[in-house]
């Protein structure tokens, strides 16, 4: 099965559009790559399962509605803001990092495959002043403390499935770090989603901030 099949076998509903996204992406980041380090060179020949069918984990949770705003926090290269990006054209999606070289991958990325529905921050998460129905991000810290550099960023008003909150794709046992979080908290194995060893500790978390 090549890389676009593996996306489509689980993503059946693509356009011929974001097929051809999804299909430029991996000779994209094996360039960027080698200029500026976004991806373990390990995960290179994985790209398309461990970044891309991971990000779109989230897509199996929750089908975000036209004019849903989100934030992905710490995106590193892109991740994982851009898949999800080209799997939702009529959402908005921010991405934010505080290292300056991956967003500028990000923008390279998002202008060569046309992405039109998304916009690249160099800053951190506490200067961001907006306000979002969503925030997504891949395991960039642990909870307690990435809820506190998100927790004003919310829009009170809920218009998808799950009201305003937190979709974050973690891996492994997470009930220690979860302990301080007081707030409604689901949890979704992507091994109920997605084939492959890779998955097995994978989980899309959901914290509910409305």
């Amino acid at each position: 099965m090549n890389n676009e099949q593996l996306i489509l076998s689980y993503f059946p509903e693509l356009t011929q559009k974001q097929i051809e996204q999804f299909a430029a992406l991996g000779d994209l980041y094996q360039e960027w790559n080698e200029k500026i380090n976004v991806i373990s060179r390990k995960d290179v020949d994985n790209f398309y399962e461990r970044h891309v069918l991971h990000s779109l984990g989230i897509a199996k949770v929750i089908q975000f509605k036209k004019g849903t705003r989100l934030l992905d926090v710490g995106c590193g290269g892109g991740f994982p803001g851009i898949p999800l990006a080209i799997l939702f054209p009529d959402c908005e999606f921010h991405l934010v990092d505080s290292i300056g070289k991956k967003i500028k991958v990000v923008q390279e990325v998002a202008d060569a495959i046309g992405l039109t529905n998304l916009k690249a921050t160099h800053s951190r998460a506490e200067q961001i002043k907006d306000k979002y129905d969503f925030v997504i991000s891949r395991a960039v810290t642990a909870m307690p403390k990435f809820l506190q550099w998100i927790t004003n960023k919310f829009d009170k008003q809920d218009k998808n499935a799950y009201p305003n909150g937190v979709f974050y794709l973690k891996g492994g046992d997470l009930r220690e770090e979860m302990k301080p979080v007081k707030r409604h908290t689901e949890y979704f194995e992507l091994a109920d989603f997605f084939e492959g060893e890779f998955f097995e500790t994978k989980k899309v978390v959901y914290v509910r901030m409305n």
